[in-house]
């Protein structure tokens, strides 16, 4: 990958790195539901303005209208169902565990992807860079593991089945977004994200209870405005040049961050668990991103 590539992978995972922690802090004052729905509402609007104020991207209904079915897809498959299933599930198990489980992607992403995309073969360095960062992510997780791990297998299968979503939907993007700028998709996804969710939250939510704390809307904008709308600008622009199965990589490094901000804001100890757990995740992320001149690939149009 080149720099700017490796810039913004690395950005993207601290940014989404801390969501799992803020995603715990909202959840004890509302609704999975009010917080997806204002996650994804904060996103879209973040990007709005973005384009608004910018003026150098055609986002006329000319533009949108052959693109609402595929970004319903993707609004649908990766906001509301993982942003819903994970808010939930944190309700029931540590943010430690949610952020593990969602490093299972790139095993999910690395058996769909070449179905559907020719370009994005598995090869061996894929898969022995795969192995070895999920082997890092159970090393470095595994104190949260035997400290919680009895939580409940509910709300660990929601967070499967979220990250399952998340890689269907980065193979989906791939295929069907590419003819929009990143900044369009992501704002496309996100509108369609807040409208269904909304939508169930205003007819199923009696009362609907909003944010009283501010430590809560300072989670939301924080999980808005950075884990949603700078996040996805990044996300869909990656994910156009260095294709899914690298892009599902960047969810080995949430568990990293999160040991890191525990040693330097909690006084957490960081133990050897945590330093080999880090150099494996960091070892995975390089073999998967090496070009290997063993493995030529025939350009096949998708």
């Amino acid at each position: 990958m080149k720099t700017r590539d490796w810039f913004l992978f690395w950005l993207l995972g601290i940014i989404w790195g801390t969501s799992f922690l803020w995603i715990k802090i909202a959840v004890q004052e509302i609704s999975p539901l009010v917080l997806v729905g204002f996650r994804a509402l904060f996103g879209a609007l973040g990007i709005l303005v973005i384009l608004l104020v910018s003026k150098n991207q055609d986002f006329s209904w000319s533009v949108i209208k052959p693109n609402l079915f595929n970004f319903f897809i993707l609004g649908l498959v990766n906001i509301a169902l993982p942003f819903l299933l994970i808010s939930w599930a944190e309700q029931f198990i540590d943010s430690g565990i949610a952020s593990i489980l969602n490093g299972t992607m790139p095993l999910f992403t690395i058996w769909i992807s070449p179905i559907f995309i020719s370009d994005d073969r598995i090869t061996p360095p894929k898969i022995v860079g795969l192995i070895t960062g999920f082997i890092g992510v159970v090393i470095l997780m595994s104190p949260s593991i035997r400290g919680g791990w009895s939580s409940s297998l509910l709300g660990q299968a929601a967070v499967l089945l979220a990250v399952f979503f998340y890689a269907s939907a980065t193979v989906f993007a791939r295929r069907q977004g590419g003819k929009l700028a990143p900044i369009l998709q992501a704002f496309l996804q996100l509108a369609w994200g807040a409208a269904i969710v909304w939508s169930i939250a205003l007819t199923v939510e009696n009362p609907l209870i909003l944010p009283s704390k501010p430590l809560t809307w300072v989670a939301l904008l924080w999980l808005g405005l950075l884990g949603s709308c700078l996040a996805y600008i990044i996300y869909f622009n990656l994910l156009h040049q260095i294709g899914p199965t690298r892009m599902s990589m960047v969810t080995y490094i949430p568990p990293l961050v999160g040991v890191v901000l525990g040693v330097l804001f909690l006084g957490e100890q960081f133990s050897w668990t945590a330093l080999i757990g880090a150099l494996l995740i960091l070892s995975g992320i390089t073999i998967v991103n090496q070009e290997k001149i063993s493995f030529p690939r025939r350009k096949v149009s998708e």
